[in-house]
C-alpha cells in the first residue's frame, strides 16, 4: 500500500506525462476511470481547422472541415467521453478515420469506443499485429491483454498511406524500429503541421520500447527525417510535451544523438548495464531533460536496453 501511494503521488505530479509507463504495473487506467469524470481536455489551436488535445495520455491531433473528423490516437479507454465532447465543439461532423501512431495503451485505449461509433482505425501492420496478440513492456514488466475486434484496425499500411481530406494532403509514414516497430509520423503537407507520436517528447526524456522492437538509433533517424522535411515555420505535435517547432526538435535530436554515443561507446567497451548506469552519461543534461516522468538513471538503463 505504501508502494501504491508513493505511485499515485508521482501520478498526480506528472499528469501530463506519459502514466502508462510511470505506473506500468498497476493503477494508470484505475485512475483513469476514476478520474474520468474530472478531466477537462486542453484543447490547443494548431492552425486553422487542425488542433491538438492534451487530457491523460498522449497528445491528440484532430483535423476538422467539411469532409469530417480526422484524428490522431485516442488516449485511454476512460477518456472517450470527455475526447469526444472536446471534438464536438470543434465540429459537428462525424469522426471518419482514427490513426494510431503505435500501439501502445495511452495511444489506443480509445480504440473500441471510437471503432464502435464507426471510426475508420488505420494503423501500421505491427500496431494491429501487437493489438491482436496483447504484448508485454518489459522494461516496466506490465502485460497488454488482446484488444477486442472492435478495437483493432481495420486498414493498415507496411510504409505509407496517404489521405485527402479537408482542403489537406496528409502523409501517414512508418518509422521502422524507433520509439516501437509500428511508429507512424503524420504530415499535413498544405498545413505545415506534423504528428510525430511517441518518436517525439517534447522536454523530458523519450521512453524506448526496446520490447516491442524500438531503438535508439530509429528514433534519432527518425527525428532527422522529419528535421529534414520541415522549416522554421512547421508546428510539431509531439506524442507527449507542449505543442513545438523545428528548433525544439533540433535540440531533442542533438541530446538523443549524443547521449546514444555516450552509452553505447561505454557498452562497446564491454560495461554492463550497472556500470554505465552508474557513470552518469547523462549528467550535463539532467537538468533541461530530466524532469519528467523517467528519472535519468531509468533513462539510462532503457538507452542502453534499446541500443
Amino acid at each position: 500500500m505504501v508502494i501504491m501511494k508513493i505511485r499515485l503521488d508521482f501520478f498526480c505530479r506528472v499528469v501530463n506525462f506519459l502514466c502508462v509507463y510511470a505506473l506500468a504495473l498497476l493503477a494508470c487506467a484505475s485512475i483513469a476511470a476514476v478520474q474520468a469524470q474530472q478531466i477537462e481536455i486542453n484543447t490547443i489551436p494548431v492552425v486553422e481547422g487542425i488542433y491538438m488535445l492534451e487530457g491523460r495520455g498522449g497528445n491528440i491531433g484532430v483535423s476538422v472541415g467539411e469532409d469530417g473528423v480526422f484524428m490522431i490516437d485516442d488516449q485511454y479507454a476512460p477518456m472517450s467521453d470527455a475526447i469526444r465532447a472536446a471534438i464536438a465543439k470543434l465540429s459537428d461532423q462525424p469522426i471518419r478515420f482514427l490513426i494510431n501512431t503505435h500501439w501502445h495503451g495511452d495511444h489506443t485505449g480509445g480504440n473500441e469506443v471510437f471503432g464502435k461509433l464507426g471510426a475508420v482505425i488505420v494503423a501500421h501492420d505491427n500496431v494491429r499485429e501487437r493489438l491482436l496478440r496483447g504484448g508485454k513492456i518489459e522494461a516496466f514488466d506490465m502485460v497488454t491483454e488482446p484488444a477486442p475486434k472492435a478495437a483493432l484496425p481495420v486498414v493498415t499500411f507496411a510504409d505509407a498511406v496517404t489521405f485527402h481530406m479537408n482542403g489537406d494532403t496528409l502523409k501517414v509514414e512508418h518509422i521502422s524500429a524507433a520509439h516501437t516497430d509500428g511508429d507512424a509520423v503524420i504530415y499535413f503537407t498544405d498545413a505545415n503541421v506534423v504528428h510525430m507520436g511517441d518518436l517525439y517528447f517534447n522536454g523530458f526524456y523519450p521512453f524506448i520500447d526496446a520490447s516491442s522492437g524500438g531503438a535508439v538509433a530509429g528514433v534519432i533517424a527518425g527525428a532527422a527525417e522529419v528535421l529534414g522535411r520541415i522549416d522554421d515555420k512547421t508546428r510539431i505535435i509531439p506524442g507527449h510535451g507542449p505543442l513545438s517547432n523545428k528548433a525544439e526538435l533540433q535540440r531533442y535530436h542533438a541530446m538523443l544523438s549524443e547521449v546514444y554515443q555516450r552509452v553505447k561507446t561505454l557498452k562497446d567497451k564491454g560495461q554492463s548495464r550497472q556500470q554505465v548506469v552508474a557513470a552518469k552519461p547523462t549528467a550535463d543534461f539532467d537538468a533541461q531533460w530530466g524532469g519528467g516522468f523517467l528519472q535519468p538513471d531509468i533513462w539510462v538503463g532503457i538507452v542502453y536496453d534499446a541500443i
